[in-house]
C-alpha cells in the first residue's frame, strides 16, 4: 500500500493574505521544566537525563487557512431548506471513498472550468462517476503555495460544473487551487465591471441549494492516477465550524 499526502504544510507563509496567515509558537524542551516545577515536582525528582518536553501553540490558524474541508454552513445558514450542516455534523462516511482526478491543468488563469470541460475529460478517460466518489480537480496551481500569486491567480469551478458533480452523487470534491471558485479578487473586479450580481461565488453558493462539501488548497495531485485509489479527508471536529483543517491522503493499494 502507498499513501500519498495531499495536504499543504501548516506553517507561516509570507505570501498568504493577511486574514489567513498562520502563526505557530514552538516551545523548546527546557521550558517544560519550569512548568513541571510550577506544578509541584521537585527538580531532584526529575527523571535522569530528562530535558523537558517540547510543546507548540497555535496562535493563529483560520479554519480556511490551509488544506481544509468546507461544510455547507460555510456557504449559507440553510441548505435545501434546512439548517446547513456544520463541520462536526458531517457524516464521516462521506470523507472516505474512491478517488477521481480530473485534470484541468490546461485551463488558463481566470478561465473558469465549465461543465463541458468536466464531461469531456470524463468521456475522454472513460471514467464513470458513481455515488460516494471523491472528485479532485487538478489545476497545477499548488506550485504557487506560499506566494502572493496563489491567492490572486488561477482557475476555478463554475456553478454548472459543480452542480453536475453533485447531481452525479458526489458529496465531496476538492481542488489544488486557493479556492473552489475563480480567485476572489478577480471575481470582485468582474462583478463591479459587469454589474452582474450572480457572478460572485457562484460555485460555492450552489451549496445553499444542493448539499455538498469541497476541499481547497490540496497539493501533490500530480502524484495520482486518474482513478484507482482511495481518498481519506477527515476534518477536525470543530463544533459549529464552517470548515476545518484536514489531513488529506490518497491510498493506492499494491
Amino acid at each position: 500500500m502507498k499513501i500519498i499526502d495531499l495536504t499543504k504544510p501548516i506553517k507561516y507563509n509570507d505570501g498568504d493574505p493577511w486574514f489567513m496567515k498562520v502563526k505557530i509558537k514552538h516551545k523548546a524542551h527546557k521550558k517544560a521544566k519550569l512548568l513541571i516545577r510550577y506544578l509541584g515536582l521537585p527538580k531532584k525528582l526529575f527523571p535522569k537525563g530528562f530535558v523537558g518536553w517540547a510543546d507548540d501553540m497555535i496562535q493563529k490558524l483560520g479554519v480556511h487557512s490551509t488544506t481544509h474541508l468546507d461544510a455547507p454552513w460555510h456557504y449559507g445558514p440553510t441548505c435545501e431548506g434546512k439548517p446547513a450542516k456544520t463541520i462536526d455534523q458531517i457524516p464521516l462516511e462521506w470523507c472516505y471513498g474512491d478517488g477521481v482526478v480530473i485534470d484541468m491543468k490546461h485551463k488558463k488563469d481566470f478561465d473558469v472550468i465549465t461543465r463541458d470541460d468536466v464531461v469531456s475529460f470524463l468521456e475522454q478517460e472513460n471514467i464513470v462517476l458513481k455515488k460516494g466518489m471523491i472528485v479532485l480537480i487538478k489545476t497545477g496551481r499548488d506550485k504557487l503555495m506560499g506566494t502572493k500569486e496563489f491567492f490572486s491567480t488561477g482557475t476555478g469551478m463554475s456553478r454548472a460544473a459543480t452542480e453536475y458533480l453533485i447531481d452525479k452523487g458526489i458529496k465531496v470534491m476538492g481542488i489544488d487551487a486557493w479556492g473552489w471558485d475563480l480567485p476572489l479578487p478577480y471575481l470582485i473586479k468582474k462583478a463591479k465591471e459587469t454589474g452582474d450580481e450572480n457572478l460572485f461565488w457562484e460555485a460555492h453558493l450552489i451549496g445553499t441549494e444542493k448539499e455538498y462539501l469541497h476541499m481547497e488548497q490540496l497539493t501533490n495531485l500530480d502524484a495520482l492516477p486518474h482513478i484507482g485509489f482511495k481518498v481519506a479527508c477527515f476534518p477536525l471536529k470543530i463544533v459549529g465550524g464552517s470548515a476545518a483543517p484536514a489531513r488529506v491522503v490518497a491510498i493506492i493499494e499494491d
